[in-house]
C-alpha cells in the first residue's frame, strides 16, 4: 500500500458512523449487510449513511453488489489487512519484544484463541 492510499483509508475511517459503518460490514462478513439493514442497524438515516458508504467506497474499503431490489455492502478485507500491514512494517524497527504485545492481541482473533479484543 501506498502512503496516498493509507492517508485515503484512515481519512475514511476518522468519522464515527464511518467507522461504526465499516466495523459492522467486517462483523457481517462474508455475506455482507443490505444498506437499509445497516442504516437500521447503526440508528443513521438511510441518505446519510449512502453518503459515509460512498466515502468509505472511495477509499477502497467497501464494495457493493446489487441483490434484488437491495444493494449489499461488504467490507474489502484484503484492503484493511493492506492498511493495516502498512501501520506494522518495520513495527518497532524489529524489536520484536516491542510488538510482541500488540502481536499477541491480533492473534488472540483466531477461531482456536478467540478471546481479548475479538470478544
Amino acid at each position: 500500500m501506498e502512503q496516498s492510499a493509507a492517508v485515503l483509508s484512515l481519512s475514511a475511517l476518522a468519522q464515527g458512523t464511518r467507522l461504526e459503518a465499516f466495523r459492522a460490514l467486517v462483523q457481517h462478513e462474508p455475506s455482507g449487510i443490505a444498506a437499509g439493514d445497516l442504516a437500521r442497524l447503526l440508528g443513521v438515516p438511510q441518505n446519510t449513511l449512502s453518503a459515509h458508504l460512498t466515502v468509505l467506497a472511495h477509499a477502497g474499503l467497501i464494495d457493493s453488489t446489487r441483490q434484488g431490489r437491495s444493494i449489499v455492502y461488504r467490507a474489502r478485507l484484503t484492503q484493511l489487512l493492506a492498511l493495516i500491514l502498512y501501520l506494522m512494517k518495520d513495527c518497532c524497527r524489529g524489536r520484536a519484544e516491542v510488538c510482541a504485545p500488540l502481536l499477541r492481541e491480533i492473534t488472540a482473533c483466531l477461531p482456536e484463541t478467540q478471546g481479548s479484543i475479538c470478544g
